[in-house]
């Protein structure tokens, strides 16, 4: 298992990467061999935000936390993911191959069937468009993401908006 600790804004010292492989070491304890985890650590105006993806067999888990103190950041990021682990703990369950999931999980409470149904389905037509073009598109119908096929690549893509009020790109990868 291999812990990728990045700092943007701020130098990450000894202690605090120790904290960080520490805590993460938690969420490993689920998993018999996740790949990569990154933490990326941010000072911006004063929060310190972290991010940490863990990647498992082909599944991401991510979680953001934002806070006046990088140490609180980390520790609620952390439980965030020991969340998602429980929230998903049937679908992790029937996903992986045997062997491939350790221990218990966080708590005993079971994932209800309701959560997990698709209550609407919408069907439209995806044309090709520029990057540019969806952006606008989304705006114009105000949603957070708006799904489109690349004008350049042929793709379907799906274009959404951050938090921070800027736009992410997902384009998939076969």
């Amino acid at each position: 298992m291999a812990i990728v600790v990045r700092g943007k804004n701020i130098e990450i010292t000894p202690a605090l990467r120790e904290y960080v492989e520490k805590r993460i070491g938690k969420v490993t304890k689920y998993f018999a061999a996740p790949g990569e985890i990154t933490a990326v650590l941010t000072v911006e105006k004063g929060n310190h935000i972290v991010e940490v993806t863990v990647p498992v067999n082909g599944m991401l888990l991510r979680g953001e936390e934002s806070t006046t103190d990088m140490y609180t950041s980390i520790d609620l990021v952390i439980d965030k993911i020991e969340r998602q682990i429980e929230k998903y703990k049937t679908k992790l369950t029937r996903k992986f191959r045997a062997g491939s999931f350790r221990g218990e999980l966080v708590g005993d409470r079971q994932v209800e069937d309701d959560e997990l149904q698709v209550v609407k389905t919408k069907r439209f037509a995806v044309k090709p468009v520029s990057v540019e073009e969806a952006i606008l598109q989304m705006n114009m119908i105000n949603h957070d993401f708006y799904v489109f096929r690349n004008a350049d690549t042929e793709q379907v893509n799906v274009i959404y908006r951050r938090k921070d009020g800027r736009y992410g790109l997902i384009e998939p990868e076969f």
